[in-house]
């Protein structure tokens, strides 16, 4: 799968993100190493703390039903500009896909590429836990 098609599956994604307080929608779409692909959206609770992140919902729905190595993520939001990854949501890509890829998308700048030990140097990981 392409960078590009991703982040159209990224973008049908952020359609269902439930944003009544921020109305900043974000939409990711996750590529397993196997092909599969899922699509996650931003979820808002009126007592923040439980919000999830799309990056987060679309990870938890691929582990949820087995899937634990990753390729790549695309991630888009409802502003048109790049919507980098939460410190959390860095965080659970690293423990899945350290060297996996996390694509943001702008309308009007393009496509931008990073690897999630660039998004998080020096992460928190098994290696670390002895």
């Amino acid at each position: 799968m392409t960078d590009k098609e991703l982040v159209m599956l990224a973008k049908e994604a952020m359609q269902y993100a439930y944003t009544p307080y921020s109305n900043f929608k974000v939409g990711a779409a996750l590529l397993s190493k196997d092909g599969q692909v899922f699509k996650g959206c931003n979820i808002e609770n009126a007592a923040y703390g439980p919000t999830n992140c799309a990056e987060r919902t679309a990870m938890f729905k691929a582990i949820s039903e087995g899937v634990r190595e990753f390729e790549k993520i695309a991630v888009v939001a409802s502003s048109g500009d790049y919507a980098a990854p939460c410190g959390v949501c860095r965080q659970v890509l690293f423990e899945f896909m350290p060297e996996g890829k996390v694509i943001l998308d702008s309308d009007e700048k393009g496509m931008i590429t990073y690897t999630v030990e660039e998004l998080l140097p020096m992460g928190f990981g098994a290696k670390d836990i002895k």
